[in-house]
């Protein structure tokens, strides 16, 4: 009977950890108390409903990733600041779905939310819209700050995934108290190992990522 219940744990292991590529990690195995909302489990992010294997609400990335993350959110402890988590690792599946919605010119549900001064069909050509993306390497995360004492994100002068200017790291016309905490998420990623993209505020890559040049695409499950 010892043995029977040795090797039924022994196969729930292989088949639960099987799934992920070598090098890949459940994030929350790695920072239990990190805050993740995944936007594209839900129907709140810019197409208006879920995308494409994004089965559940958890946090996948290379395994180097999430331990530069980690050391992110020790430092932003020590400071009553963590972190909170809108997307990681993304399968060239829900990459597939963007470039479906965006042809759909009448597809507009969310457009006052997310980019209400841009045209659907300028989303390619502006850029926020590519055929492949580097979330899908593993290696790259969106995500803001919040306080740990209240649970509250902070106010970074734009929502998350809104396509426009007033998403750009440094532009101008936000508060000061706005501009500070950019630079606060902007200064503790680049420490630890990320760099950033210009014209999305929540968006960083981890420096000499494992997989630079392979786009996964195994569902988020």
């Amino acid at each position: 009977m010892k043995l029977k219940f040795l090797f039924l744990v022994l196969l729930h292991s292989v088949f639960s950890f099987g799934q992920l590529p070598e090098d890949f990690v459940y994030v929350k195995d790695i920072i239990p108390d990190l805050e993740v909302e995944l936007r594209y489990h839900t129907s709140f992010n810019f197409v208006g409903h879920p995308i494409d294997a994004y089965k559940t609400n958890c946090l996948i990335l290379t395994k180097q990733a999430a331990e530069a993350l980690r050391l992110v959110q020790e430092e932003l402890e020590t400071k009553n600041l963590c972190l909170k988590v809108y997307d990681g690792y993304r399968p060239q599946q829900a990459v597939n779905h963007f470039m479906r919605w965006a042809r759909d010119l009448n597809d507009t549900i969310n457009k006052a939310i997310f980019y209400p001064n841009i045209k659907k069909r300028n989303l390619f050509k502006a850029g926020y819209i590519a055929t492949r993306s580097g979330h899908s390497r593993g290696s790259t995360i969106d995500l803001t700050l919040m306080d740990s004492r209240t649970g509250m994100a902070l106010d970074m002068g734009s929502p998350f995934d809104f396509f426009g200017e007033v998403s750009w790291v440094n532009y101008p016309h936000i508060s000061e108290k706005q501009k500070e905490n950019r630079q606060i998420l902007q200064a503790v990623m680049l420490k630890h190992g990320f760099r950033n993209y210009s014209k999305e505020w929540w968006h960083f890559t981890l420096r000499g990522e494992p997989f630079p040049n392979t786009y996964f695409s195994f569902p988020i499950e």
